[in-house]
């Protein structure tokens, strides 16, 4: 076909059509067999029926529709609990919503584990707006609106509370772990504790994902309790300021009080049975305080499981 023809049909290389449906590039080998399936009568709209009915689209369209619906939040200061996500579904679109509507507006912003993040997840952290935002991980990665920093988690080169805020979703857990999936090496040893004092350390809050439930020493990650975690987060210095469990049942994921008993990674779905958001700031005289006064509804959840 003509290129000028190409272009006015809107029948562009492949490679815009998968990073504008799928929010990726496409695949060399994807790319091949398309190719040929074009050269063999394939239409451009049958392709782009299957592209937008393929479950990586719906998985795309659910952290998109998760992104916008925190946005709203976030636009309405609110802080929003009971969210809810489909049965077999992994723990993202729960927890991405439960941290981007946690912004509130500071100019100094820092993301943990960006390299792998999901798209529309960095699309949604750019979007928040602001003035300075960050990302550092173990290895670097190109992302437009956010200065790329390479370094240890537990050794981070950055000043005391030179963030207002941190975001780590489903990253802690990696940390010291087996993280050669990541193209990284394989670490021996607990550093959690250390990763999470250099956070205490350069943020003045941290929202935070972990995957929970029954405890497992996995070679990739590490999964602890409820409890476990609350008293890694309390050793480093750090007070819940909020929290709110979620597990995937069989009507999706939900809020709940406490987790269902023996409860293990994956034995649910593509990942965590069972994830813990929470939002941590560090133990202060005047944190401690303000969390006397102030509403301590939210601290619920966590009360009841650790007892």
């Amino acid at each position: 076909m003509d290129e000028r023809l190409a272009a006015w049909l809107g029948e562009e290389d492949l490679d815009p059509l998968w990073r504008r449906v799928l929010k990726r590039p496409i695949e060399p080998a994807e790319r091949e067999t398309t190719d040929q399936r074009l050269r063999a009568g394939l239409s451009r709209s049958t392709l782009l029926r299957e592209l937008v009915t393929s479950d990586e689209f719906e998985h795309v369209r659910r952290l998109d529709d998760a992104v916008a619906w925190a946005a709203a939040q976030r636009a309405e200061g609110a802080r929003p609990r009971n969210l809810q996500a489909s049965p077999g579904t992994d723990e993202r679109p729960v927890e991405i919503p439960w941290c981007l509507a946690r912004y509130a507006g500071e100019p100094r912003v820092l993301d943990v584990g960006y390299a792998f993040a999901e798209r529309a997840y960095l699309a949604g952290l750019v979007g928040i707006g602001a003035r300075e935002l960050v990302g550092v991980d173990l290895v670097s990665a190109e992302v437009p609106g956010l200065r790329s920093v390479q370094a240890d988690l537990r050794d981070l080169p950055f000043g005391n509370e030179e963030f207002d805020v941190a975001i780590a979703i489903s990253t802690l857990e990696h940390v010291g772990r087996d993280n050669t999936q990541y193209g990284l090496g394989a670490e021996e040893g607990d550093t959690l504790d250390g990763a999470l004092r250099e956070l205490r350390r350069v943020s003045k809050r941290l929202l935070v994902t972990v995957p929970t439930g029954e405890r497992e020493l996995l070679p990739e990650q590490s999964v602890y309790t409820p409890a476990e975690w609350v008293e890694r987060f309390t050793r480093a210095g750090f007070v819940v300021y909020e929290d709110e469990l979620y597990e995937l049942t069989d009507d999706g994921w939900r809020s709940v009080p406490e987790l269902t008993r023996g409860l293990r990674y994956g034995a649910r779905g593509p990942g965590a049975s069972a994830v813990l958001c929470a939002e941590l700031r560090p133990r202060t005289v005047g944190e401690r305080v303000r969390l006397a006064v102030r509403d301590r509804r939210h601290r619920g959840d966590i009360r009841r499981v650790t007892g």
